[in-house]
C-alpha cells in the first residue's frame, strides 16, 4: 500500500513540474512575441500577471519563513 502512495506522489510532482514547465513556456513564448502570440497565450500571460498582482506582501514573507523553516528543519534531520 505504501509503494502505490509512493509511485503515485511521484506522479504527481511530475504533473505538477510539467504544468510549470508548460506555464513558463508559454510566458517566454509571450514575451518573445508579443501581443501577436495569440488569444491563449495572451490570456495564460495576463492570469500569470493577475495572480502575481493579486499576491500581498505578507503573503511573500509569510512564504518565505515557512520555506526557510522546512529548509532549516531539513538540514537538521540529515
Amino acid at each position: 500500500m505504501l509503494d502505490y502512495l509512493y509511485k503515485t506522489k511521484q506522479y504527481l510532482w511530475i504533473f505538477v513540474e510539467i504544468g510549470f514547465l508548460a506555464v513558463l513556456t508559454i510566458i517566454l513564448v509571450h514575451l518573445i512575441l508579443g501581443p501577436n502570440s495569440g488569444v491563449f497565450v495572451t490570456a495564460v500571460a495576463d492570469n500569470v500577471l493577475t495572480f502575481a498582482n493579486g499576491v500581498q506582501p505578507q503573503a511573500l514573507a509569510g512564504l518565505a519563513i515557512v520555506l526557510a523553516l522546512v529548509i532549516l528543519l531539513a538540514n537538521k534531520i540529515k
